[in-house]
C-alpha cells in the first residue's frame, strides 16, 4: 500500500512524530491528547517563543455551559521545543472538558513544563466573563530572566476584551 503521507525535509529529532504532516483526529480530553516535542534548533541561545490562543475553549464543571479564554504561553527552551500542531490539537480537546478557570490554565502550563522542561515559562489565560466577571490567571515557573527580552502579553484587562 503506498504511503500517502507529505514527503519534505527531515529535521533531526522530528522522524518519531506521530501529527504533524499526517492527518489526525481531534482528542476527546486533554489526559488523551499527545503533546510531542522536537529537539530546540538553537540549544546555548536564549530567545523566547510565544503561543496565542485567543479562541480557547472549556467547560464549566459544573453548569457545563462553554467557557472562552485568550491563552498567551511564552517560554525559554533549553533542549526542546513544543511541536505545534501536537499543542494546537492539546489546547483543543479543553472543549468538551470541564474544568475550573484555574484548573484549565495551570494545567496547560504544568504540562507544557513537564514535557520541555523549558529554561523559564509563563502562562497567561485572559478568561470572558460568565455571570459579569472575568477570571484571569497567571502562573510562570520563577523569576524572568533579566537578560532576555521577553515581552509584555498586552491583552486589556476585560472592557469588551476581543
Amino acid at each position: 500500500m503506498p504511503d500517502h503521507h507529505p514527503k519534505g525535509p527531515t529535521t533531526p529529532g522530528t522522524e518519531k512524530l506521530s501529527q504533524l504532516g499526517r492527518q489526525t483526529i481531534q482528542p476527546e480530553s486533554p489526559e488523551v491528547a499527545e503533546l510531542e516535542r522536537v529537539p530546540a534548533p538553537h540549544k546555548g541561545r536564549r530567545y523566547v517563543v510565544r503561543f496565542t490562543a485567543p479562541e480557547f475553549t472549556s467547560l464549566c464543571p459544573v453548569t457545563g455551559q462553554p467557557d472562552f479564554a485568550h491563552i498567551v504561553i511564552d517560554y525559554i527552551p533549553r533542549d526542546w521545543i513544543v511541536e505545534s500542531k501536537s499543542l494546537k490539537l492539546y489546547l483543543t480537546s479543553f472543549r468538551n472538558h470541564g474544568a475550573f478557570h484555574e484548573d484549565c490554565s495551570v494545567t496547560i502550563a504544568t504540562r507544557l513544563v513537564e514535557l520541555l522542561d523549558p529554561e523559564w515559562l509563563r502562562i497567561g489565560a485572559y478568561w470572558y466573563p460568565r455571570g459579569g466577571m472575568p477570571i484571569d490567571v497567571f502562573w510562570q515557573t520563577g523569576p524572568a530572566p533579566a537578560d532576555v527580552w521577553i515581552p509584555a502579553q498586552d491583552v486589556p484587562g476585560y472592557r469588551g476584551r476581543g
